[in-house]
């Protein structure tokens, strides 16, 4: 039998990365290839005390159906989080609760890609972002990124060539690169915006992972500063990283228009995000735990990031190159082909790194 299948699926295939997931739960596997929290990081007691007040103050609630635009408990919640982290004039009217981040990407994909539209993304980027913007038949075109993230002097010009429906980046702590774009290219970002009338579509998961100082704000906070930015302004956060990525709670803030939209789209996919998810998540917000448990991730993430880097440096030395992350979960090296190391120096070097980071981050752990 021969299926006939959908012509949107000749363009994509199976994340390689999230095959990598299957991995976790093997024994003596310490896999650096996928951007997921370290398990042991996770306040579980915290969680446990979230979901038995979830049960005992609202079990009706939380167990059953709910609004497509998310609990509406943890919509405010997330709106005094953002509010937090300089977001000002936010009510939770204006966010809908996804399904983790990832569903916020696929829900702008459903309401603004037509088949053959151009999305200009970083390059490189979020490899799932790729694949859900390919599914809707976007033509993707790369914007180079450097140490202070994606350039946007030549950005400007694949605005104004292109016309794109909408530019896809990740301001702080990129994926994979890790850049943190420095506040004068926000500002530009913004800037671009307006001038173009260019949506910009700001993901936001790494942001509170920061290891020493705070990054700049986030695009959302900046818009303040730069009139008529936030009318073309979508701004994705997820508590995967910093909290559960098992609980997938994320979240989209977006203009009107778009976010009803989206709404409906998300209607057709799963009704809503799981009721008792979010019930969870909102009760853990409001016991004000989150504080403490960023800062005990930011410290650990910090000391495990300096041990990578290290172990880096000492075992391939000047073979690669990399800028050392400020925050995040990655670092994105080059082959420099340097000291004439060639592959077999290269593999050997790698040999070594893999000893030296299971021994490291055995004694982190």
């Amino acid at each position: 039998m021969s299926l006939q299948f959908a012509d949107r699926l000749n363009n994509v295939e199976t994340s390689a990365i999230r095959e990598l997931f299957k991995l976790l739960g093997k024994p003596g596997i310490i896999s650096f290839a996928g951007g997921f929290p370290d398990s042991a990081m996770f306040d579980v007691e915290g969680i446990r005390e979230a979901s038995s007040l979830a049960l005992s103050q609202e079990p009706g609630a939380a167990l059953q159906y709910g609004a497509t635009e998310g609990y509406g408990p943890l919509r405010e919640q997330l709106a005094h989080f953002m509010s937090q982290k300089g977001v000002t004039e936010l009510s939770s009217e204006q966010l809908i609760v996804t399904t983790g981040s990832q569903q916020a990407l696929d829900l702008i994909g459903k309401t603004m890609i037509s088949p053959g539209d151009k999305v200009i993304v970083e390059g490189p980027t979020f490899l799932a972002t790729i694949q859900c913007f390919r599914l809707y038949g976007a033509e993707l075109i790369s914007a180079p990124v450097d140490g202070h993230g994606v350039d946007t002097d030549v950005l400007e010009k694949l605005i104004a060539e292109h016309r794109p429906k909408f530019v896809y980046v990740i301001p702080t702590f990129g994926n994979p690169t890790g850049a943190l774009l420095n506040l004068e290219r926000r500002k530009k970002l913004l800037e671009l915006a307006v001038k173009y009338k260019t949506l910009m579509v700001e993901d936001d998961p790494y942001g509170d992972l920061y290891f020493n100082d705070a990054p700049p704000p986030s695009l959302l906070a900046l818009s303040a500063q730069v009139p008529g930015s936030r009318d073309w302004l979508v701004h994705c956060g997820s508590l995967s990283k910093v909290l559960s990525p098992g609980l997938r709670v994320g979240w989209m803030i977006a203009p009107s228009e778009l976010l009803s939209r989206a709404v409906m789209c998300k209607q057709f996919s799963d009704a809503h995000t799981s009721t008792f998810a979010q019930a969870t998540a909102a009760q853990y917000l409001k016991a004000g735990r989150m504080p403490a448990t960023l800062d005990k991730v930011r410290q650990v993430y910090a000391l495990r990031a300096q041990t990578m880097c290290n172990a880096l440096r000492h075992n391939l030395g000047d073979a690669i190159s990399f800028v050392q992350p400020q925050g995040g979960l990655f670092v994105w090296a080059s082959l420099t082909g340097a000291g004439g190391k060639g592959e077999d120096k290269i593999l050997e070097g790698v040999d070594r790194l893999k000893q030296a980071m299971d021994t490291s981050v055995s004694a982190l752990a």
